[in-house]
C-alpha cells in the first residue's frame, strides 16, 4: 500500500499515548481498592502522584506530536527512537534495582548512574540534531522533552510491571529498611510504595533532565550563521 507523500508522518505518538493508558489501566488494577491505596505508604500522594503524570503524559504527547510541518515530525520520530535507547538504559537501572547482592544495593549506585547518563546523553543528542537541521533552540527542547518522555514512561512501565513479577527490590535488605517501613508502612506494602515513588520520580525528573540536556546541547551544537 502507497503512502501519499503530503500523508502526516508518525512521531510516536499513539504509541506513547496508548502506553501511558496502558499504565494508568495497570495502575489502577494494581491499586484496587482504590480507597485503600489512598493511604499507601502514609500518603494520598504516593497512589496519586503517578496518576496525574500519567494523565499529563497524555495531554503532552496529543499536544506534541500534533506538529504539523513533515520536517519537524520527521525529527520528532527520532527523537522518539533515542528515546527508546534512552528508555532500555533506566530499564536496566530497573533491573539493577532488583539484584540481591552481598553488598547491598550501594553496590548498584554507580552503574546506574551512568546508565542515567546514558539516557540523558542520548535526549540531549536527539535535541543537538534539530538545531544541527536548522531548527530553533527552542524546538530541540522540545525534542529533549519528547525523547526523555518516551524513555521515562518504558521505565513506568518496567516499575509497574515489577509491582506484579516481584521485580521491586525487597527494602528488608536495605540498611535504611528501619526508616523506610515508618515512612512508606507495613512490610506489605513497602515494594509497592517504592515502586510508585520510583515511578513518578522517573516520570517528573525524566522531563526535566530531558528539557535540560535539549537546551544545552541545542545551543552548543546548533548550526552556525555564515558570516557575511
Amino acid at each position: 500500500m502507497l503512502v501519499h507523500p503530503d500523508a502526516p508522518r508518525p512521531v510516536f505518538r499513539t504509541v506513547l499515548v496508548l502506553l501511558a493508558l496502558l499504565n494508568l489501566v495497570a495502575l489502577g488494577a494494581r491499586l484496587w481498592p482504590w480507597p485503600a491505596a489512598l493511604h499507601l505508604g502514609g500518603s494520598s500522594s504516593t497512589a496519586i502522584a503517578p496518576v496525574i503524570c500519567l494523565a499529563a503524559y497524555v495531554v503532552l504527547a496529543l499536544w506534541i506530536g500534533s506538529a504539523r510541518a513533515q520536517a519537524d515530525r520527521r525529527r520528532l520520530l527520532q527523537a522518539a527512537t533515542f528515546g527508546v535507547a534512552g528508555g532500555a538504559m533506566l530499564i536496566g537501572m530497573v533491573g539493577l534495582a532488583s539484584l540481591q547482592v552481598p553488598e547491598g544495593y550501594s553496590a548498584h549506585i554507580p552503574l546506574q548512574m551512568i546508565l542515567a547518563g546514558i539516557a540523558v546523553l542520548l535526549w540531549g543528542i536527539a535535541a543537538a540534531r534539530m538545531t544541527r537541521a536548522g531548527r530553533r533552540v527552542g524546538f530541540a527542547v522540545v525534542g529533549g522533552l519528547w525523547s526523555a518522555m518516551v524513555s521515562s514512561l518504558l521505565a513506568c512501565t518496567a516499575l509497574l510491571a515489577g509491582t506484579y513479577a516481584a521485580l521491586t527490590p525487597d527494602l528488608a535488605a536495605d540498611p535504611w529498611g528501619p526508616l523506610q517501613r515508618k515512612l512508606i508502612g507495613p512490610d506489605s506494602t513497602q515494594p509497592l510504595a517504592h515502586a510508585l515513588n520510583a515511578a513518578t520520580a522517573f516520570l517528573i525528573v525524566g522531563p526535566i533532565a530531558g528539557c535540560v540536556a535539549g537546551a544545552l546541547f541545542g545551543l552548543v551544537f546548533r548550526r552556525r550563521k555564515p558570516r557575511s
